[in-house]
């Protein structure tokens, strides 16, 4: 894959994490509505993509599973690659005495 073909696909993966994250968002009863634009940047952000592997290769991949097998694939592939350490990184940022927890 070229860089432009990378970059193209990790556009389309983009706006994919963005849908999955904004429809998760709305489904999890422990996030405030003031909090869903925090929550919102902490699972689409570079910063956090990062820690899977090159932010626009993991955007790119998500774009070439939805391209390839659809929008339902993609969100379980962000579902099983993705949520999981996210969920795990807020889990231990809401523990007792983290410097990240902010109530």
């Amino acid at each position: 894959m070229t860089e432009e073909e990378k970059r193209t696909k990790a556009w389309i993966g983009d706006a994919v994490l963005g849908l999955f994250a904004r429809e998760w968002i709305l489904k999890q009863t422990d996030i405030a509505v003031k909090e869903r634009a925090e929550v919102f940047i902490q699972i689409t952000s570079n910063q956090f993509l990062a820690s899977l592997g090159e932010p626009t290769s993991m955007e790119a991949e998500i774009g070439v599973v939805y391209e390839t097998d659809g929008l339902h694939a993609a969100f379980d592939f962000i579902e099983q690659k993705i949520l999981p350490l996210f969920l795990k990184r807020r889990a231990k940022s809401k523990q007792p005495g983290s410097y990240r927890n902010k109530s």
